[in-house]
């Protein structure tokens, strides 16, 4: 029998529910979980049975940027057509967290990874597809995202020295677990199993051709996902997974398996850049002036770590690298923010005179 529990239904999402479940009550609405996303229709899991939903008018009508559309993840108010599999979907609860980025290419918008996720597993390879400004990127979206990161290496069956990437991994990945994996062994499944108690949600983040596919099935226990081999002239992996989805554990809890990212750029805020380089910011803070732009200030600690060696060349140019970026998407959405908001205003004008 399924029950919420197995999908991570918790306190914090009950709670959300008995504030909120007064609104629904004239369409009799179920509490379900989206386990898979289509173009305009989803699959969502409830205690009655797995449904193929779709938007309420309502709802739609009130939708203004991605957010306010349901995403993998999300516990929604659902209420069953009489008769039929299908359902439409009323509402969306408050989401736990939101790991999200910018979408791909030149349009300015925001792309759901996995929202309402626990912890979130950055899974790359030790092999010549590992990259660590890749990583720093998947870190600080994680840190913004209000999920646990946990750095996960595979192919350590392959690897001669699974060492030094680890230790590569943690030099950017302060007070973050590191775990060396191999699906084909064994190693460390266990330890990635031992997160997944008590109805956490977890995701899988990274490349195509890590090996996302092949840690679901190590950690399930059988063949739930198709598995690919990676090229073996560049190390480059072939996409297996196309969409987000949903998989109940065994043991209880959940896993968001996502498509590879080749491109991932960000979609947050300073201030999560600043919490993926906590090194960097503690010697600014150390810096003669306040306004310090590490450039070429006298007393600038920034600049006298790098002469040193205590920081890293590349490490400080990632940090730049993303500052800027993070500067430029600021002023792009606010202006679309702006935009929005007129939009919402102008539809509540509308329904209010209706």
């Amino acid at each position: 029998m399924t029950t919420l529990q197995n999908y991570g239904w918790n306190e914090l999402f009950q709670t959300h529910w008995d504030e909120q479940q007064h609104l629904f009550k004239s369409n009799d609405c179920k509490i379900g979980r989206v386990t898979l996303e289509h173009k305009h229709m989803y699959r969502v899991i409830t205690e009655q049975g797995e449904w193929l939903a779709v938007c309420s008018g309502s709802l739609l009508h009130h939708a203004i940027d991605r957010r306010d559309y349901p995403a993998v993840g999300d516990w929604v108010a659902i209420e069953r057509m009489p008769g039929e599999e299908r359902g439409i979907i009323h509402a969306i609860l408050p989401r736990s967290s939101v790991f999200s980025r910018k979408t791909a290419g030149v349009t300015m918008t925001e792309q759901l990874i996995a929202v309402n996720v626990d912890i979130v597993f950055l899974v790359t390879s030790m092999n010549d597809d590992f990259n660590i400004p890749r990583l720093e990127r998947y870190l600080v979206a994680a840190y913004d995202s209000g999920a646990v990161p946990v750095i996960v290496l595979t192919k350590a069956d392959l690897c001669d020295s699974p060492e030094d990437f680890i230790d590569q991994a943690r030099n950017i990945a302060f007070g973050t677990e590191v775990l060396a994996v191999s699906s084909k062994t064994g190693r460390g499944i266990d330890q990635i199993s031992s997160l997944l108690h008590d109805g956490k949600t977890a995701a899988l983040l990274g490349s195509s051709g890590v090996g996302k596919s092949s840690l679901v099935n190590a950690i399930c226990g059988d063949s739930t996902m198709t598995v690919q081999t990676i090229r073996e002239d560049d190390a480059k992996g072939r996409h297996t997974t196309t969409h987000r989805e949903l998989i109940p554990l065994p043991d209880g809890g959940v896993l968001i398996d996502t498509p590879g990212m080749r491109e991932f750029q960000l979609w947050n805020d300073s201030e999560s850049v600043e919490g993926g380089f906590s090194d960097i910011e503690a010697l600014s803070e150390s810096c003669k002036f306040n306004d310090c732009s590490h450039k070429s200030e006298p007393g600038c600690a920034i600049q006298q770590a790098l002469e040193d060696g205590e920081l890293a060349e590349d490490r400080f140019a990632s940090y730049v690298k993303l500052q800027r970026e993070i500067a430029y998407l600021d002023r792009k959405t606010n202006a679309q923010s702006q935009i929005a908001e007129r939009k919402r205003w102008k539809a509540i004008t509308k329904s209010q005179r209706k």
